[in-house]
């Protein structure tokens, strides 16, 4: 059987109104293309609403309760509290008294220095308290005199001595004391020799200055007596004497 010749000239035909039909879909998909990014996007949508809670009321105060409490509240007024009682001061320590009484007798004159020796050998003596006689002990140190010195170190010995409680809150300020004393002694007892000594030297200055005097005065005996050399006169010569024969 002999092809159709009617078929290729269907084809034929067909194949070009395609090509023909393509570059105007082409051309109608790039117009729209262009036509939808020209055009202003849609805005965002709005977010929904915030829902608030609903608010709670307050609950209704208790009127008994605030009566009862205000009842049981102490009753404040204009006037102020009461001030409590002042703190009490602490009690000065024996030790401490005596640096303080140290202190002030310090600035005493010498009168009224001899008058609280006076004052406080009396009551150590009735009493014999250690604070009464390590006072007298300070109180003899103002003085500087040697022998008040060494009365002084004896009062200290003693109340180092003292095994009673008083006594024994003032050992360490009187074994600070004790030294203090000691050193000082030393020092006078090292003066006393340096004066001793210089009393001695200066009373063999002396001895010799009188035996210089009295050689010097032997001296000018001899000057002045006549025919004696150096006064100006020649001696007399001496008269010969016949010999026996």
């Amino acid at each position: 059987m002999l092809p159709d010749p009617s078929m290729p000239r269907t084809v034929s035909r067909a194949l070009p109104e395609r090509m023909r039909a393509w570059p105007v879909a082409c051309l109608a998909l790039w117009a729209s293309l262009a036509l939808g990014g020209c055009t202003t996007p849609p805005p965002p949508a709005e977010p929904p609403p915030a829902v608030l809670p609903a608010p709670v009321p307050p609950p209704m105060p208790d009127t008994d309760k605030s009566d009862a409490d205000a009842a049981s509240a102490p009753a404040t007024g204009s006037s102020e509290p009461e001030p409590g009682p002042s703190p009490a001061r602490p009690a000065v320590s024996v030790p401490r008294q005596m640096l303080q009484y140290a202190d002030r007798v310090r600035t005493l004159s010498p009168p009224e220095i001899t008058a609280e020796i006076a004052q406080l050998s009396d009551a150590q003596s009735a009493n014999g308290s250690p604070e009464k006689t390590l006072q007298l002990a300070l109180a003899l140190l103002q003085t500087r005199q040697p022998a008040d010195t060494a009365r002084s170190l004896g009062l200290v010995q003693k109340v180092l001595g003292d095994a009673r409680p008083a006594a024994a809150a003032l050992h360490p300020l009187s074994r600070l004391l004790e030294n203090r004393l000691l050193q000082q002694r030393r020092l006078e007892d090292q003066l006393d020799r340096q004066g001793q000594q210089l009393k001695d030297g200066q009373r063999r200055i002396d001895q010799l200055n009188e035996r210089l005097e009295a050689m010097r005065a032997i001296e000018r005996s001899l000057n002045a007596r006549p025919g004696a050399p150096g006064n100006g006169k020649t001696a007399p010569p001496p008269v010969p004497t016949d010999s026996p024969r």
